[in-house]
């Protein structure tokens, strides 16, 4: 893992190397915006949308951010939400959650619940598009955002997925080039890091969600748990207190 993490500076740089060396120094422009436009799009889907879902579920999104602050340090440093999913299935258990829920809830999501890695394939495809003027119909776009749908399922947390799962999305989308990958190449890795924290605060909040739903969580300690902060250790409920 050492290695892993002294040479990955060294990819990335070569592979913003490739982009401008080919495409020259104004692909940096285009590249910017697309990646504060995902920047922006992660935002506002935690914010907008899971929060939304977590509040309807009872609960503060921002509280829970602050309790797996830890977390999504370790996952922003190294673009991975594999890195902390015995670290984020612990801090579950605390916040009230049954261990049988999050043993599968968890689990199945970093495979099938990747909602940052959906986002990145359909914005990453529709941008080489354009980039290469290739017209889309409506059609081809919700195609698109369809098929995207479905082979964010097969990808997995650990670094650059993401990119791979987008290349075996382009080859089932024939309008767009598997060849345009190249020009997104060099940014992949900065991108990572939006995919795996929105995966990562994704699966925690169905975890809560799903274990709500069947009836295997305790709220008291939820909402105690989540008002004291990650660093405060609270002495567990009376017996028989849910």
């Amino acid at each position: 893992m050492g290695l892993i993490m002294r040479l990955a500076p060294i990819g990335a740089g070569g592979a913003m190397a490739f982009t401008i060396g080919r495409y020259g120094v104004d692909s940096l422009g285009p590249l910017a915006r697309l990646m504060g436009s995902f920047y922006l799009t992660c935002v506002l889907f935690v914010v907008l949308v899971l929060g939304t879902i977590a509040r309807l579920a009872g609960f503060s999104i921002f509280k829970y951010l602050r309790y797996i602050r830890d977390e999504l340090l370790l996952v922003l440093g190294t673009s991975s939400s594999e890195s902390v999913l015995v670290p984020i299935m612990e801090k579950l258990e605390r916040l009230g959650c049954s261990k049988s829920v999050v043993g599968l809830v968890i689990p199945s999501g970093y495979s099938f619940n990747l909602d940052g890695t959906n986002i990145y394939l359909t914005m990453a495809a529709i941008f080489i598009a354009q980039a290469l003027n290739v017209e889309l119909s409506l059609g081809q776009e919700l195609s698109l955002l369809l098929i995207a749908m479905l082979t964010s399922k097969g990808a997995s947390g650990v670094t650059g997925a993401g990119f791979i799962t987008l290349a075996a999305t382009l080859t089932v989308v024939p309008a767009v080039p598997v060849a345009g990958l190249a020009l997104i190449l060099g940014i992949d890795r900065f991108m990572s890091e939006a995919r795996a924290l929105t995966n990562l605060v994704g699966n925690g909040v169905a975890t809560i969600v799903v274990a709500r739903w069947e009836g295997e969580i305790d709220r008291e300690t939820l909402a105690r748990e989540l008002d004291a902060g990650p660093d405060v250790e609270l002495a567990p409920a009376p017996a028989g207190e849910v």
